[in-house]
């Protein structure tokens, strides 16, 4: 009896460990200079996943609280800071990733299809189109 409870707590804590959530926040990281760029807090609602951006890094001169000029829907001219830029995501558990939405790179407005999985405790983010994509790594943040 005591070994059949530990290897259902095994499968459990096996499954958990397996099937990590994207819930929570991150930070990106700008691919050719290495340095971070923003928080985004990724979080559910009604089964989907959604991102919005908490906090922009920026350097000396450039605007602290930036509006989307290059944003070509709804987003156009709202600020960048608060701004929803992964939508509609879903959790495909056959694969252990989330798909189906769309991401927006906020430099220059452009939509993407969107595939987020975890790997090594990082986020992986991918935005493509149609055969051409681009991955990101976006790191665990709990603030600094």
């Amino acid at each position: 009896m005591k070994k059949t409870i530990l290897f259902f707590i095994s499968i459990a804590v096996m499954s958990a460990a397996y099937s990590q959530d994207i819930v929570g926040t991150w930070k990106t990281i700008d691919d050719e200079s290495g340095k971070p760029r923003s928080i985004v807090e990724i979080y559910e609602n009604e089964g989907k996943y959604f991102g919005k951006i908490i906090k922009l890094f920026r350097d000396p001169g450039e605007d602290p609280d930036p509006i989307c000029e290059e944003c070509d829907d709804h987003r156009k001219n709202q600020k960048i800071i608060g701004m929803e830029i992964i939508s509609d995501m879903k959790f495909n558990k056959n694969n252990d990733e989330y798909h189906k939405g769309e991401i927006m790179d906020p430099e220059n407005g452009n939509i993407y299809d969107c595939k987020l999985w975890i790997e090594d405790g990082n986020l992986k983010v991918r935005g493509y189109l149609l055969f051409f994509y681009r991955t990101q790594t976006w790191l665990p943040y709990s603030g600094e």
